[in-house]
């Protein structure tokens, strides 16, 4: 009978699909566990992180290679693929889409500009902004570049950074003041740092541009290391103000998070 042609075809699509899934999450899973390792490992390596048995991880990671999402290096470890990066360029642009309904609740909130930034490398970058309503508010170009130790954004993405990794990343990029107020030790940016973990936000008090103070938190879980900050003249963001803003920061942060982690629509 048809009807039973047909029941007997629809079963048979999950098991299907049910296979084919789990070697995508399988996959997904082994590129994040390459990412933790510094994006080169070896299979007995992946095996041992996993519990998945070689067999199983040599064929995921035949097929990654052919699609261009992994190499296979000359000591036979693998890397994570150049493919990656055009995905993570356009999911980061993405990002900073997805964020701007929550910079401009701060905005609303606090008066003053927000703005989104990652930890790219050994720099960051801001990659949303949403403009303060004031006639004298703070601009902050979308992709523009700093070194993490004269901003607030910095701090909080690198405050539950090891230290040891901490001075490693000041030894590549040296600490240059950018105002008689930058931090240029790194002794003195660790205890930033530890200041940070204490209070639990951060703060670029003239150190980036004299004038100027800027209030951030990291966006905690988020999929890359985030965080979202104000900023504004010195004279608005005072003490005072502190206290009232930073409990919207570490809310908005908080509802960013979930909203990035959450398989559904993001909303603001």
């Amino acid at each position: 009978m048809p009807t039973s042609s047909a029941s007997a075809t629809d079963a048979s699509k999950p098991a299907a699909a049910s296979g084919g899934v789990q070697s995508l999450e399988r996959a997904f899973d082994l590129l994040e566990r390459m990412a933790d390792a510094g994006g080169e490992v070896g299979l007995s390596e992946l095996s041992a992180s996993s519990g998945l048995p070689l067999p199983t991880i040599h064929r995921l990671m035949r097929t990654l290679v052919a699609c261009g999402y992994v190499r296979q290096q000359p000591n036979r470890r693998y890397s994570l693929g150049p493919r990656l990066i055009r995905l993570g360029e356009s999911a980061s642009r993405l990002l900073g889409t997805w964020a701007r309904p929550y910079l401009a609740r701060l905005v609303e909130e606090t008066g003053e500009t927000a703005n989104m930034a990652l930890l790219d490398g050994d720099e960051i970058v801001y990659v949303a902004q949403v403009p303060s309503k004031h006639s004298m508010r703070m601009f902050t170009e979308v992709g523009r570049r700093v070194l993490p130790h004269s901003t607030g954004v910095g701090k909080a993405l690198l405050a539950h950074t090891p230290a040891d990794e901490v001075r490693a990343l000041l030894a590549r990029t040296g600490m240059p003041a950018a105002t008689e107020k930058t931090i240029t030790t790194p002794e003195g940016f660790l205890d930033a740092l530890e200041q940070v973990r204490r209070a639990g936000y951060a703060v670029d008090d003239n150190e980036q541009e004299i004038g100027v103070r800027c209030l951030a938190v990291s966006v905690p879980n988020s999929p890359t290391a985030a965080a979202v900050s104000i900023s504004g003249p010195a004279g608005r963001v005072t003490e005072a103000a502190t206290e009232r803003i930073v409990p919207i920061l570490q809310e908005v942060a908080q509802d960013l998070s979930v909203a990035l982690t959450t398989t559904g629509p993001a909303q603001g």
